[in-house]
């Protein structure tokens, strides 16, 4: 009597875990999110860049202030975030 209730409990769990398993997203999903994170990766480093350039042309002008200049900075690295951000939530 108990070996065979014990039997069919063993089979349950098989059956239950084996269900599970095949409820799993396929694996290619995460690559594809890596991809995303790597591009929003690059935007940021892109933007990094841009906005140094920016700022050494804006220093190097007599137009603007200094605090200006930074304030351009931190505005293109700020909508660099945002497009990154976008890209990943594609």
């Amino acid at each position: 009597m108990r070996s065979t209730i014990r039997f069919r409990m063993t089979v349950l769990t098989l059956v239950l875990v084996v269900g599970s398993l095949a409820g799993l997203p396929p694996s290619h999903a995460q690559t594809q999110g890596s991809e995303k994170r790597q591009d929003s990766r690059d935007t940021k480093q892109t933007g990094r860049e841009d906005a140094r350039d920016e700022k050494a042309k804006c220093k190097a002008g007599d137009e603007k202030t200094r605090a200006e200049c930074r304030q351009d900075k931190r505005d293109t690295k700020q909508d660099t975030r945002q497009d990154a951000r976008d890209i990943k939530k594609q």
